[in-house]
């Protein structure tokens, strides 16, 4: 199993992460935790002659099939979740390999005021040169997951979009619940736009951009970074954001809404508990926590969201979108037929997947070009 995970988080990191969360929590269910004596049977009954495997995309049914079934297991508690969190961790950071490439590079940069320093990654600096630059914060529900993972993908990313890329190794919950997270990443942000005559950095052409957890970090950051009004930020792309902790407390979703991917509403609640440092959507969140709850979205940068149709966050996602809509921000949703949470990541040769990624690339190359030309005016 162990050259099997290290293959994993080469090639599909998401799905690696995800499996071992199941291997180490033996599939069990997680929402007893949360006190809630709540019930999906009305949901239930309503989806149960719905096949889910009906519903994924072609492409992705045979790679479905393969993913861990869930079982029928005693529910876990809060506490022997904490006990197994670190075991899991380990062993996602023995199947981690590190890229080496003299295009990237690790540096310790402050944190914020009484905090530590933060550890990122810097991809494709270029002193010479005066491009856009990317701030990426890394998935993994907020409680496991590292820069590390990512690697890859911001590489092949950098290159495309003839970019910098910055991607943060940001502290994980529940050691370290809110702020601690959204502060790696702010100062992560304030690095980046201090030091962008080093980098190679236009100040003017910063974008945000995260996957799951850290799109919810994304979208967190894009609200502070406009209420702080220390570092203009161009363009945030989320992709398949954690947006609500709601989400994992309602009886709306459709059962077959996060089936697939690994990361389903048990896991949810569970991380959105450790990164809250309370049970989610029973009590106010701290200010700023949700993206979901944030009273205005006024003044935002403009914004690309993509998720999938299946996936768990489908529903918030599209929420949110409509508000940035409303609130005057210009904003792009894609929502992906048949697919679930991770799916390009999981399956990344699929056509629906390049598809999905080149539409990234899209939004932020035409980003980066309108900045341009509005500089130029």
């Amino acid at each position: 199993m162990g050259e099997y995970l290290k293959t994993m988080m080469n090639r599909r990191p998401q799905l690696a992460i995800f499996t071992l969360l199941t291997v180490f929590l033996g599939g069990q269910s997680l929402l007893s935790y949360a006190g809630s004596e709540n019930s999906d049977s009305t949901v239930q009954a309503d989806t149960a002659l719905i096949d889910p495997i009906s519903l994924v995309n072609p492409e992705f049914r045979s790679a479905v099939a393969k993913q861990p079934a869930k079982k029928n297991a005693p529910q876990m508690t809060w506490d022997d979740f904490v006990k197994v969190l670190p075991q899991s961790r380990k062993a996602i950071a023995k199947a981690t390999n590190e890229l080496q490439s003299p295009e990237i590079s690790k540096r310790m940069i402050p944190g914020a005021k009484s905090s530590p320093d933060v550890p990122i990654y810097v991809i494709n600096a270029d002193p010479k040169k005066h491009r856009p630059a990317i701030l990426h914060m890394h998935g993994g529900g907020f409680i496991v997951g590292s820069a590390a993972q990512a690697l890859k993908g911001m590489l092949a990313e950098a290159k495309e979009l003839d970019c910098v890329v910055v991607t943060v190794d940001y502290r994980l919950a529940p050691e370290t619940p809110f702020p601690g997270p959204l502060e790696d990443s702010y100062a992560a942000l304030k690095w980046l736009y201090s030091n962008s005559e080093t980098l190679g950095v236009d100040q003017l052409k910063i974008a945000i951009q995260g996957e799951s957890a850290g799109g919810g970090l994304a979208a967190m950051l894009a609200v502070a970074a406009r209420d702080r009004g220390e570092v203009p930020i161009l363009f945030q792309s989320l992709i398949y954001p954690m947006l609500d902790d709601k989400t994992a407390t309602s009886l709306e979703p459709p059962a077959y809404v996060g089936t697939y991917g690994g990361w389903t509403r048990e896991y949810n609640r569970l991380a959105w508990r450790a990164f809250l440092g309370q049970i989610p959507g029973e009590v106010d969140e701290p200010d700023g926590a949700v993206p979901a709850r944030v009273k205005s979205l006024k003044g935002l940068p403009p914004t690309f969201i993509g998720v999938g149709s299946i996936d768990l966050f489908v529903q918030e996602d599209i929420t949110y979108a409509q508000r940035l809509i409303e609130a005057g921000v210009p904003t792009e949703l894609i929502v992906v037929p048949g697919a679930y949470h991770g799916f390009d990541n999981q399956v990344p040769n699929a056509a629906v997947s390049k598809q999905f990624i080149a539409t990234q690339y899209k939004a932020l190359a035409q980003a980066f070009a309108q900045a341009k030309r509005d500089k130029s005016k």
